[in-house]
């Protein structure tokens, strides 16, 4: 056990089922989900630590598993010198952290209307969500198309996104639906790979939708989610808003939604 401050009878507190490293820069892991909680697949909760006062350290984390899923997965940068994850990326399997229980997010699908094809696009851990979404059986219900783009440094920050496409397909809940309709394009910005740029130049430029054999966005088919950098949360903002799509919200459904809360 490591010498953290949360135990089981911290407010809010849950324990730590399973920690993986994929990099130096990046960590997952999962909790135990309480019998109670309830979210929509792609909402976040606020997760920490407590401080040296004692106080809770929480900051904002996209659920990375489905809503029907029995323990709750998360996707993290490793910050060394942050005042959270320099210690959150040392949680062992039995230490507890905390966990709000209030989901909230824009990255849902109630948020837009409906359309055929559904585009995800994620820079770094802004996947975490579109894990859970992409194995949710009601997306596949919703869309025809359903296509990931993940976009980071080299080809081993790629490892999770890979990995979740690759077992997924094997899902007895949504395997068939994944194999006809999800389309994964993983690309690298520092690092030569098989495609090799960053989401927003590949759509600009237009390779994005050759190499999908598609047209471009359109209002009347395309809905688009977006969750990364604060750089490319608003370059794709600007992208869709040019292509004629509105941003929804869970009030005001629209055919783009942002994730705001998310940093990393």
């Amino acid at each position: 056990m490591t010498s953290f401050t949360v135990t089981a009878q911290t407010d809010d507190a849950v324990r730590i089922s399973e920690v993986r490293h994929w990099t130096d820069r990046l960590f997952s892991f999962s909790v135990e989900r309480p019998a109670s909680f309830r979210f929509r697949s792609g909402e976040f909760i606020m997760l920490g630590l407590l401080d040296e006062r004692g106080k809770p350290l929480l900051r904002a984390y996209s659920i990375a598993s489905p809503s029907w899923d029995e323990q709750l997965g998360f996707y993290s940068i490793k910050v060394p010198d942050g005042p959270l994850t320099s210690r959150l990326q040392n949680i062992q399997i039995g230490d507890f952290i905390i966990m709000r229980k209030k989901p909230v997010g824009t990255l849902v699908l109630d948020a837009l209307i409906p359309g055929k094809r559904i585009y995800m696009i994620a820079t770094g851990t802004g996947i975490a969500p579109f894990a859970s979404l992409i194995r949710d059986p009601e997306l596949y219900e919703k869309y025809e198309q359903v296509i990931l783009i993940h976009t980071c440094r080299d080809i081993a920050e790629l490892a999770y996104g890979k990995e979740l496409v690759e077992t997924m397909k094997e899902n007895p809940l949504i395997g068939e639906s994944a194999l006809k309709q999800l389309r994964y394009l993983p690309s690298t910005t520092r690092e030569d790979s098989e495609i090799t740029g960053r989401a927003t130049d590949l759509i600009r430029n237009g390779e994005l939708f050759s190499l999908l054999s598609v047209a471009p966005f359109s209002p009347e088919q395309d809905r688009v989610m977006i969750c990364g950098s604060m750089a490319m949360n608003t370059d794709m903002k600007e992208i869709c808003e040019e292509f004629g799509l509105v941003e929804g919200a869970n009030s005001q459904p629209g055919h783009y939604v942002v994730e705001k809360a998310f940093v990393g």
